[in-house]
């Protein structure tokens, strides 16, 4: 039997054709089939919903890959710029350690070059002293400078403030030694012992005045032996300092001093300080 359409029939349709054939299908036969179609419909709509759930769940899986994968992107983006800014800041530190280490050592050989300049002027001042005595003129380091101690008695008469012959070779010896030497400066200090001066003194009140002119008139010596007036510097400290208690003859005695203190030129050293 041929129908009057091509094509293959709907199932319901076929069912349908064959229910109308006069005995070609039971009821029984025609329900079943009726019921397996229905089955396979369901099944049919049922997987199409699973399909269109699996469909979904993919499409989320891959947005929440994506959107993980931008983040992780973004992440390293980021680590990337963190470690690239802590390698130009160790650059710039390692950079920064070496200058100031540089600065150290431009330092530290100033610094022994100025150990070195005081230990040689300490020297040229002891050989340029020799032959005084050792009670009345001693020459010392302290603190980086040169301390030239000169007594009273090497130098003045008690209470006076006039250099004795003696007392003016040394001196005129001490300016040989440092003449040329214009980055030396040169502290001149007078001290006394605590015994006031006797009243009516002339020109002078205390321990201070006689301090001081005392200081003046080394000072005095020293530039007109060659040194230049701007090196040099009078001070009078009077009774202040002393090196011993003033209990004793004796110690009233080594009070009774005059101290030249010699000082290099730290300019250079400032310089690095300041830059450190």
């Amino acid at each position: 039997m041929k129908f009057p359409f091509s094509g293959a029939l709907p199932a319901a349709a076929l069912l349908l054709g064959m229910a109308t054939l006069p005995g070609c299908v039971s009821q029984k036969k025609y329900t079943a089939l009726q019921n397996q179609y229905n089955d396979a419909a369901k099944s049919r709509d049922q997987l199409q919903v699973e399909k269109t759930a699996l469909e979904q769940d993919k499409a989320r899986s891959e947005e929440e890959l994506r959107q993980r994968l931008v983040s992780r992107s973004q992440q390293v983006n980021q680590l990337n710029q963190s470690l690239s800014g802590a390698e130009q800041q160790n650059s710039q530190l390692s950079a920064n350690l070496k200058d100031r280490e540089q600065r150290l050592a431009d330092l530290q050989n100033k610094l022994d070059e100025k150990d070195r300049a005081v230990k040689a002027l300490r020297q040229r001042v002891a050989d340029a002293l020799l032959g005084f005595n050792a009670q009345d003129l001693q020459v010392n380091l302290k603190n980086g400078k040169v301390y030239v101690s000169l007594s009273e008695q090497l130098l003045f008469k008690s209470g006076s403030t006039k250099v004795d012959p003696k007392g003016q070779e040394a001196l005129k010896k001490l300016a040989t030694a440092l003449k040329g030497n214009q980055d030396v400066s040169v502290l001149v200090e007078g001290h006394t012992d605590n015994v006031p001066i006797a009243k009516g003194t002339a020109g002078m009140k205390d321990n201070w005045d006689l301090s001081v002119l005392r200081a003046t008139e080394i000072t005095r010596i020293l530039t007109e032996s060659g040194l230049g007036a701007s090196q040099v510097t009078p001070s009078g400290r009077g009774e202040t300092l002393p090196v011993a208690a003033n209990t004793t003859p004796a110690n009233k005695q080594m009070n009774r001093r005059t101290e030249i203190i010699l000082t290099p030129k730290l300019d250079e050293l400032f310089q690095i300080l300041e830059q450190n």
